[in-house]
């Protein structure tokens, strides 16, 4: 790769039949963020971990957002691509088949906006505490792709009716989704870790 358009970490896959993992973090987290998750749950996976380029407060994520859970919307699609444009240079530099991809919170939402903008980016994804990420987003071909949604029935900062509304509207565009609600809130649990080994294991 010449200049990489993301800073990123790479970790190459020990085991070739296990599927690359694209890791997207939550809002002020880093590249570091979720390897060790990406080990635990797909063990001799290839990690591909990128840091978001926007910054709030200092915070990096991956797009704008006006307000808690309200979304620049424009900013969301520039950067789904954006992003998408980094998978398909990551996968020429490495060697790499589409990666499923793995995010938590904000990193949920920009992968969730990759399927429905850029689909061809990403074998699946699992999205950890995601909400819509795009109010009107065009109806993309997702036959074939497995998507795993954990949400938090006590999630303060997503309501429960639109997690529902995302994993309904991937189910629509083809998608093999299966929504998990947990009775927890926005951080992570060690139920969410158990339904995440399960479902790469599949």
């Amino acid at each position: 790769m010449t200049e990489p358009s993301f800073i990123h970490r790479f970790e190459p896959a020990t085991d070739p039949n296990r599927p690359p993992l694209l890791l997207l973090h939550g809002t002020g987290g880093d590249e570091n963020d979720l390897l060790g998750l990406g080990r635990t749950i797909s063990p001799g996976s290839a990690l591909i971990s990128p840091r978001g380029k926007i910054l709030e407060n200092g915070m990096p994520r991956f797009f704008r957002r006006l307000a808690e859970g309200v979304f620049d919307e424009e900013d969301v699609k520039f950067r789904a691509n954006e992003l998408a444009d980094f998978v398909a240079e990551a996968r020429e530099a490495y060697g790499l088949e589409a990666p499923i991809a793995m995010g938590f919170s904000n990193g949920a939402n920009i992968a969730a906006a990759m399927l429905m903008l850029r689909p061809e980016s990403l074998a699946g994804a699992a999205l950890l505490r995601a909400m819509v990420p795009l109010s009107n987003a065009p109806r993309a071909d997702l036959a074939g792709k497995r998507v795993l949604m954990i949400s938090g029935a006590m999630d303060p900062i997503i309501p429960v009716d639109n997690a529902k509304q995302l994993a309904t509207s991937l189910s629509a565009s083809g998608a093999d989704v299966q929504h998990q609600m947990l009775p927890t809130g926005h951080n992570l649990s060690q139920t969410d870790l158990q339904l995440l080994v399960k479902w790469f294991a599949e």
